[in-house]
């Protein structure tokens, strides 16, 4: 009889799981703070990957890898989701307003 290998489908999980992690880490990120902890998700995300290289385990080190590679890419996502709050796609912080370009117009009254 086959033995079956969990350890992929775990890893897949635990993908999803960090990335689904990640995306609402960046936009209270963005809220709350704005840009500016982008050094930090830069430092994390190189130790996670460093770290994977040191580790025996494939799985751990994958996983290591998969978190340390969703940090970096928050970077990215950090930023476009500055723009997004811009263009009135997410809530801004009012306590933040001054730290945002308004690209988009507020919607005028119609004539009633």
């Amino acid at each position: 009889m086959t033995a079956l290998n969990y350890e992929g489908v775990i890893l897949s999980v635990c993908t999803f799981l960090i990335i689904g992690l990640c995306h609402p880490l960046v936009i209270k990120t963005e809220y709350y703070f704005g840009t500016k902890p982008w050094i930090l998700f830069l430092i994390a995300g190189l130790a996670f990957c460093v770290g994977a290289l040191f580790v025996e385990s494939l799985f751990w080190s994958a996983l290591l890898g998969v978190t340390g590679a969703s940090l970096i890419w928050g970077i990215g996502e950090l930023i476009a989701q500055k723009k997004r709050v811009e263009k009135g796609w997410f809530p801004m912080n009012p306590k933040r307003r001054h730290t945002y370009k308004q690209t988009t117009e507020t919607p005028k009254e119609e004539n009633k």
